[in-house]
């Protein structure tokens, strides 16, 4: 729209300036005709009443006043030349004489004798402005050319320059107000569409797969707007069943890793087992004076197995248990203090600035947090020369923040995205369910864990909760 009313004020000014120049020319070519047609009646009147012989020689005698009295009348300069182009008289009553003046070009008299209406119009520009000079021929009785009358002419255009001024000016400032008028109504017209185009927009950035998505709502729209609305919405519609099933093969999935993972770590104990009973019974005799001790380093053996079936069936009990929302007020610093006296390696090293930072959970989830926390650091640093793990507490005002540091071995940026995942572990033993119970824990109540990591400097983790005030 603004280029629109721009293109056509351009427009409009170039037709304008066109128009003025073609209508000025048109007004001083009628005026030169109708200057020329009055001037050779007043000559042809002179001729008729004259008592000289209507030839070239007498054209200075004949009009040796007269020329000064038509000039006056006419109001305007004229000249008379003979037939070869030499100058006869001219209405000015002083003459500069020159060869240019006095003597007609060749060209002029060439272009007036071939003209079929005998006439010969020259334009020039001198001093900036139009100059125009009118030849004709001077007829005696016998209609014979005796002479050529010359008309000179001035084109002044000051007056039609004004006007063309004000003119356009007037053009502009109405234009000016239009372009402003275009603007306004460019941005309330471009608002009202786009203003449609920004809640769908807003909507699309709010739409994840994992939660019910709003449709969008919007009074009379137009028809585009309107259809896209609706591709949206239905949209909307087959990404909530796409999510309903996404999330049941989802479960289905982790169920079958878990059943998985269960069966796998229950078999890694009881094929030892299986070997030693049959190793027992094989080798087992009564009459033995040692059957006493094989016994004991058999039902040895059987119990370790044993323990190690009942630990990993806690440990994936714990995974699925959640934790239960108790929203206790306790102190954070001092369950993390109690939390650290089970560790005895002495590079362990807490500090905390505040001796209370108040939180509502459960204090038995908040030391099973930290206990992980810390025991994977201490599995970090075995092969450190100098192991160093400090436990801070610290608080921003909201949240109570725990950290974990370690200069371990760290972590490598390949298993980085995955290092909350169940089951998913770098160490040689262990089922990798300590940091995904970790995050279930945290994020139940409304905290958030992170973590950095450098390969072979170390590890800092940072668990953040709600702080109470």
């Amino acid at each position: 729209m603004i280029l629109l009313v721009v293109v056509a004020s351009i427009l409009i000014a170039g037709v304008t300036v066109y128009q003025y120049k073609e209508q000025s020319e048109d007004y001083h070519r009628d005026r030169l005709e109708r200057k020329e047609e009055q001037v050779r009646q007043s000559v042809d009147y002179v001729l008729k009443k004259t008592t000289y012989p209507v030839t070239t020689e007498n054209l200075g005698m004949i009009f040796n006043e007269e020329i000064y009295q038509i000039a006056n009348v006419q109001n305007q300069r004229l000249n008379i030349y003979d037939l070869d182009g030499q100058l006869i008289k001219s209405s000015r009553a002083i003459f500069e004489v020159d060869s240019i003046a006095n003597c007609l070009d060749p060209y002029i008299l060439d272009r007036l004798e071939t003209s079929p209406t005998k006439r010969f119009v020259d334009q020039k520009a001198l001093a900036g402005d139009n100059y125009k000079a009118s030849y004709t021929y001077i007829n005696d009785k016998r209609f014979k050319p005796i002479g050529i009358l010359n008309l000179p002419y001035y084109e002044d255009d000051s007056f039609n320059n004004m006007e063309l001024r004000e003119l356009l000016l007037r053009l502009a400032g109405v234009y000016f107000l239009m372009l402003l008028i275009a603007i306004g109504l460019a941005y309330f017209i471009s608002t009202y569409i786009t203003r449609s185009l920004q809640t769908i927009s807003d909507m699309l950035g709010k739409t994840e797969l994992r939660k019910r998505n709003q449709k969008i709502l919007i009074d009379n729209p137009s028809e585009e707007i309107e259809k896209l609305v609706t591709a949206y919405n239905a949209m909307i519609d087959e990404l909530e069943q796409s999510a309903v099933k996404l999330a049941r093969s989802e479960r289905e999935q982790a169920w079958r890793e878990m059943a998985k993972q269960v069966a796998h770590e229950i078999k890694n104990p009881l094929t030892p087992m299986r070997l030693t009973v049959q190793s027992f019974e094989r080798k087992f005799d009564p009459k033995d004076p040692n059957i006493a001790s094989k016994v004991a380093e058999f039902s040895k053996s059987l119990i370790q197995q044993i323990d190690t079936m009942s630990s990993i069936a806690s440990a994936f009990s714990n995974f699925a248990e959640m934790p239960a929302q108790q929203n206790e007020t306790v102190n954070i610093v001092e369950i993390v203090r109690l939390a650290l006296d089970i560790f005895n390696e002495d590079y362990i090293h807490f500090i905390s600035q505040e001796e209370e930072i108040i939180t509502k959970l459960d204090r038995t989830q908040l030391i099973r947090v930290v206990t992980n926390l810390v025991k994977n650091a201490i599995q970090a640093v075995p092969e450190v020369e100098a192991p160093r793990i400090l436990v801070s507490v610290v608080s921003d005002g909201k949240y109570a923040e725990i950290s974990v540091a370690d200069n371990g071995i760290g972590i490598e940026d390949g298993f980085k995205e995955k290092i909350f995942e169940p089951k998913f572990t770098t160490k040689s033993s262990g089922m990798g369910l300590g940091l995904g119970m970790v995050k279930n824990i945290v994020e139940t109540y409304n905290g958030y864990i992170g973590f950095t990591s450098k390969p072979g400097k170390g590890t800092v983790f940072t668990v953040k909760f709600p702080q109470v005030k």
